[in-house]
């Protein structure tokens, strides 16, 4: 199967080294490219491929005939971070580079005071609140939009998210649309909603046993309470630092403290959340693609989507949980795991995710975890060093020959 007729898309996709579709993108290319363009509704684990597949649709469909037509917007795709709309219009232009007329814009929070200028471009990546403010106050036209993508669908649809301006951009777009969510989970109550929003799709989903990612190795390490926490992280940096690591604590406050202690120890680490200027946060995430820093402190910003080759280390310092005022125990937050931990593994290359469970409720937790998924997290000895290592080291170390994933 050709999974497009157009030689200059396919030409990008052999310069991104991809060699075969993977399972994802052969099941949803041919009902993505279908004519006329049909609603799809996309699940499949992290780090197989959806981007690519989506990025691939939009292309397809852009007109580049004429000047006029390469300044208007036609393909319009949201994501729930800055930091994932500048990694997919990467995407767009990497298998775009020999669509000759192809101008790419990013819709993302300008700093404090700069004004974002009319967009003159067949695509447009950014997140919802921006995008919907441009096409009000007309810096951005919307009437010849032809496809609208929502990456992480999940998370842009919940409505405690982004799921009300989500739906406010789709009232301001022409009503014919094709509208493409992907996610790697959709929980029963955003599933009902995706279905609304996007009408008469044609469905690609997954049973939530199947979701764990193959290819992690998924461990945790026991520590007798927060300070222990911290001096076992400490420990574990030189292994942090074999490849590059992520590790995802519950709170901004929690990520500045822990990176302020480890560089007065000496250590290089970077911290990346939510409420650092714009600017700043795209220079923290070039730095640690361009691997200048190796281990990246972060909150659920980045828990989703992010695709730095890399990583091949995932630490849960803080397990993902549901904030549930007046539950009677602590909730893992199911969804945020399977994202974080996807981090790692992507495309079929072998990662290592470890959680730090410090008590019985973390502990709890953790057994929720492994119940949902039908998995084993496999608990190392903090006692024995040399052990960990050697796990951790034979893990990374262990190149499996990378899967059938689309690359």
């Amino acid at each position: 199967m050709s999974i497009t007729r157009d030689p200059r898309i396919l030409q990008g996709l052999s310069a991104m080294n991809f060699r075969k579709p993977s399972k994802i993108q052969e099941r949803a290319l041919p009902l993505l490219l279908n004519n006329p363009p049909k609603n799809l509704v996309g699940q499949s684990q992290s780090g197989t491929g959806k981007t690519a597949a989506f990025v691939l649709n939009a292309l397809s469909r852009l007109d580049l005939s004429t000047e006029q037509a390469q300044k208007t917007p036609q393909a319009l795709i949201l994501a729930p971070t800055r930091e994932l709309a500048r990694q997919i219009v990467g995407v767009v232009q990497c298998m775009g580079q020999f669509l000759d007329g192809l101008n790419v814009s990013t819709a993302v929070p300008a700093d404090t005071n700069s004004r974002h200028s009319k967009i003159e471009s067949s695509v447009v990546v950014g997140t919802p609140g921006t995008v919907m403010d441009m096409i009000r106050k007309r810096v951005m036209v919307a009437n010849k939009l032809k496809v609208l993508v929502l990456d992480e669908a999940d998370n842009m649809l919940d409505q405690q998210g982004l799921g009300d301006q989500c739906i406010r951009v789709k009232a301001l777009l022409p009503k014919d649309i094709q509208v493409v969510l992907f996610s790697a989970t959709f929980p029963t109550h955003v599933h009902q909603y995706a279905s609304k929003f996007a009408p008469q799709a044609n469905e690609l989903t997954l049973q939530h046993e199947e979701l764990t990612v193959e290819g992690i190795k998924q461990l945790y390490l026991d520590c007798s309470d927060e300070e222990d926490k911290y001096k076992t992280l400490v420990q574990l940096y030189g292994l942090l630092t074999v490849a590059s690591s992520i590790i995802f604590v519950k709170t901004r406050a929690s990520a500045a403290e822990i990176e302020k202690r480890m560089v007065a120890e000496g250590h290089t680490v970077a911290s990346l959340t939510g409420g650092i200027e714009g600017s700043q946060r795209d220079a923290v995430i070039d730095q640690f693609r361009a691997g200048q820093a190796k281990v990246l402190i972060t909150t659920n910003v980045l828990a989703r989507g992010i695709d730095v080759s890399t990583v091949s280390m995932v630490i849960n310092y803080d397990i993902p949980e549901l904030h549930q005022p007046g539950a009677p125990e602590r909730q893992a937050d199911f969804q945020t795991y399977l994202h974080r931990i996807g981090r790692t593994g992507r495309f079929g290359r072998v990662g290592v995710s470890i959680s730090f469970v410090s008590n019985r409720e973390e502990w709890n937790m953790l057994n929720q975890i492994q119940q949902y998924f039908n998995c084993t997290i496999q608990r190392v000895d903090t006692k024995d060093w040399d052990e960990v290592e050697d796990i951790i080291k034979k893990t990374i170390k262990n190149t499996r020959a990378q899967a059938q994933f689309g690359r």
